[in-house]
């Protein structure tokens, strides 16, 4: 196995919660070396989000934790202490990124701003990630995934006509911009090797939002440009052809089907007559809503008498544009992440082995591996202070009765 592709950066990493420590996580999956500094008291309140092996809430056990920050090293310090100022400070000198993702105003009011740490590291690359950024109006907003959704105009599309909008499931704003600033980090390393100086990246959360392809940018250009907007799918019939989400037997499957693959859905169904019937025979046949009844008659006891995996089997024999509704479950046992052995097993001292999801992609030559569990609490408190800064366990033990670290 080659040496991974990061494995000359060191990185600081501030972050807490979803979208810095996606951020960093990235980069330790692929070889940095990251040191996760987190409160003495409690750590990163990513910790008490589930979910939690055998639903047993612990601190050490946190699905969302454990995958967002393997492969790193951790150590904690309260930076509004001025002793933990100091180590921060030389642990700064040592590194060639800092990544933070609190407030705006919370690393200039600990002095700690880009121009400070610059003055200690010049080729230091520091990343900020905020809701809207380190400047504008709306730089001190509080905000949620479900608020950046809405202000950046994605939930405009999203949902049904006739029913208000909705987001989409998930924290996906706060990976979308966990990955855009790895991106823009390495970016940024890239051009201080080139150039022997840093820069401060500034990372928004909004904004990544409101560019990124997933509706966002093209429909923003489609006003921008010709004053149109794209609105929700109506719920209504849409004659006989399948569009969405079906019952079946075992669950949900999913099929889209255009009137000019109606005789592909005829023979996925084995039904020839759906091509000849003069109720179907026809593109203007296959929209008219009067004829809705009498096919979902046969659609439906075809669907609930066949598995999900039986359907999409059939579909693809005849090339229809279908696919099984998988469960998580059905994701973690499916064949082809088995047979690219996408899951890994990571063995963690409190939680246990845990099922955790593998490289986003794969590189031949530096390729990706676990190298690490999550850290415990200041698991490299001993590690990172007396080997790179040279403390000695008496001072490491001073530090912790003064709840530094």
């Amino acid at each position: 196995m080659g040496e991974t592709a990061l494995a000359d950066l060191r990185v600081l990493d501030l972050t807490h919660y979803i979208a810095g420590p996606y951020c960093t996580k990235l980069l330790a999956d692929y070889g940095a070396e990251v040191i996760k500094i987190e409160r003495p008291e409690g750590g990163d309140p990513a910790r008490r989000y589930g979910p939690f092996p055998h639903d047993e809430p612990h601190p050490e056990k946190s699905a969302l934790f454990l995958h967002l920050n393997t492969n790193k090293r951790g150590i904690t310090l309260d930076l509004k202490t001025s002793a933990g100022k100091d180590l921060f400070t030389e642990l700064v000198r040592q590194v060639d990124v800092v990544v933070e993702n609190f407030s705006p105003r919370v690393m200039p009011s600990l002095g700690f701003n880009y121009d400070t740490l610059e003055r200690l590291n010049p080729s230091l690359v520091m990343t900020s990630i905020s809701n809207f950024g380190q400047t504008g109006p709306y730089r001190d907003y509080k905000a949620q995934d479900i608020l950046i959704y809405a202000m950046g105009g994605a939930m405009h599309q999203t949902g049904v006509a006739e029913r208000e909008p909705i987001k989409m499931a998930g924290n996906l704003m706060q990976y979308h911009g966990g990955t855009m600033a790895a991106t823009a980090t390495l970016v940024g390393v890239y051009g201080a090797q080139l150039q022997g100086i840093g820069q401060h990246i500034d990372v928004s959360l909004f904004e990544t939002q409101a560019g990124t392809v997933d509706r966002r940018s093209t429909f923003l250009t489609a006003y921008a440009y010709a004053g149109e907007i794209i609105h929700r799918q109506g719920s209504g019939p849409q004659g006989m052809l399948p569009h969405g989400i079906y019952p079946c037997l075992d669950g949900y499957v999913c099929i889209h089907v255009t009137s000019e693959w109606w005789p592909r859905l005829a023979h996925m169904l084995d039904r020839p007559d759906l091509v000849t019937n003069l109720k179907f025979a026809t593109a203007a046949a296959r929209v008219n809503v009067e004829h809705q009844g009498e096919f979902d008659a046969l659609f439906y006891p075809w669907l609930l008498e066949r598995t999900k995996q039986e359907i999409m089997e059939r579909a693809q024999a005849a090339r229809v544009l279908a696919t099984a509704v998988n469960t998580p479950e059905d994701v973690l046992k499916d064949r082809h992440f088995r047979a690219r052995e996408f899951f890994v097993e990571v063995d963690h001292p409190n939680a246990g082995c845990v099922t955790q999801p593998g490289p986003p992609f794969r590189m031949a030559e530096t390729p990706w591996h676990i190298r690490r569990c999550a850290p415990r609490l200041g698991q490299h408190n001993e590690e990172i202070y007396g080997g790179m800064l040279g403390l000695s366990k008496e001072e490491l033990m001073v530090l912790r009765e003064q709840g530094v670290i």
